[in-house]
C-alpha cells in the first residue's frame, strides 16, 4: 500500500465505489428503479438524499441502478472489443501475408465509418436490447484494440524467443498466448482503462440520443436526456449523472496509468 501513489489510491477508491454500488444496487437503492415516489422535481432532502426526478423517481435510486446498467454494459463491450481484437491482431501480425492484408483492410474499411454514425444506422435497423448493445459497441470498439495489438505484436515476433519457438515448431496458438500476450500486457493494459472509458460515454451518448438502454431501464446518459429540461430551472437532476462519468472517467485513467506504470517496470521481457 506504501508503494501506491495517491493519484491512484484516489482512483481505486472511486472505481472500487462505483463498482461495489453496481454489484448490490437492489441493496443499495432506497427505492426501485422505475417507482414514482414523490412529485416532480423535488429538492434534495432526508427522503430523497438527491431529490426526484421529472417524473418523480428517486434521482438516487435511478442513479445506482443507472450506474449498474452502464458499468456492466461497458464492462462486456471492453471484455468483447478486447478478445476479439487482440487475438485478432496477434493473428494477423503472426501470420503475415494475405491474412494480416486481408484482416487489416477489412479494419481499415470499418474504421473509415464513424463509430457514431455506423452504431446508429445498425441500432436503427436492428431491437435495442441489451445484448444487441453489447455486441455492438464491442465489434466496433475491437478495431482500435486490433490496431494496437497488432502494432505491439508486429514489434514481438522479430524477437529471438518467438523464433526460438517457431523453430522448436510451436503452433500459432502457442505463440500469440505463450510468448507474445505476456509481452503485449503493458500497453493492452493501458488501452483498456482508455476503451472502458470510452464504452461508458459511448453508451450514454447513445442513450441520450434515444438509442441506448430503453426506458423504464436505467442509464447515466439516459436519465441526463430525461432531465435536460430542468437546467433552465436550474435543477441539477441531469448534472448528477454528467457527474458520475466524469468521475469514473478520471478514476479508470488513473488506475490504468498506474497498473502501467508497474507492470512496465515488473516487465523485462523474454530474450
Amino acid at each position: 500500500m506504501k508503494n501506491i501513489p495517491v493519484s491512484a489510491m484516489i482512483g481505486l477508491f472511486f472505481t472500487a465505489l462505483y463498482f461495489l454500488m453496481a454489484i448490490f444496487a437492489p441493496l443499495l437503492a432506497p427505492y426501485g428503479m422505475a417507482e414514482v415516489v414523490g412529485g416532480v422535481w423535488e429538492p434534495s432532502s432526508e427522503q430523497f438524499l438527491l431529490g426526484t426526478d421529472s417524473i418523480g423517481r428517486d434521482l438516487l435510486s435511478r442513479m445506482i441502478y443507472g450506474g449498474r446498467t452502464t458499468i456492466f454494459i461497458a464492462t462486456a463491450a471492453t471484455l468483447i472489443s478486447f478478445v476479439t481484437g487482440s487475438i485478432l491482431g496477434f493473428l494477423a501480425a503472426v501470420s503475415g501475408g494475405w491474412i494480416d492484408q486481408a484482416l487489416s483492410r477489412f479494419v481499415d474499411l470499418i474504421m473509415s465509418i464513424p463509430t457514431l454514425i455506423f452504431a446508429l444506422v445498425v441500432l436503427s435497423v436492428m431491437p435495442v436490447t441489451v445484448p444487441v448493445l453489447i455486441l455492438v459497441m464491442g465489434l466496433l470498439d475491437s478495431t482500435r484494440v486490433y490496431r494496437l495489438a497488432r502494432a505491439v505484436a508486429v514489434d514481438i515476433t522479430v524477437m529471438d524467443y518467438v523464433e526460438a519457438a517457431r523453430l522448436r515448431g510451436e503452433k500459432t496458438a502457442w505463440i500469440i498466448f505463450r510468448e507474445i500476450l505476456p509481452n503485449a500486457l503493458s500497453p493492452l493494459v493501458a488501452e483498456m482503462g482508455l476503451r472502458f472509458i470510452f464504452a461508458v460515454l459511448f453508451v450514454s451518448t447513445l442513450s441520450f440520443l434515444g438509442l441506448g438502454v430503453q426506458p423504464p431501464q436505467a442509464d447515466w446518459g439516459g436519465i441526463v436526456k430525461e432531465n435536460k429540461e430542468g437546467i433552465v430551472y436550474g435543477i441539477p437532476a441531469a448534472l448528477v449523472p454528467a457527474f458520475a462519468i466524469a468521475t469514473l472517467a478520471i478514476s479508470v485513467n488513473l488506475v490504468a496509468d498506474w497498473v502501467l506504470n508497474r507492470t512496465t517496470s515488473l516487465k523485462g521481457g523474454r530474450g
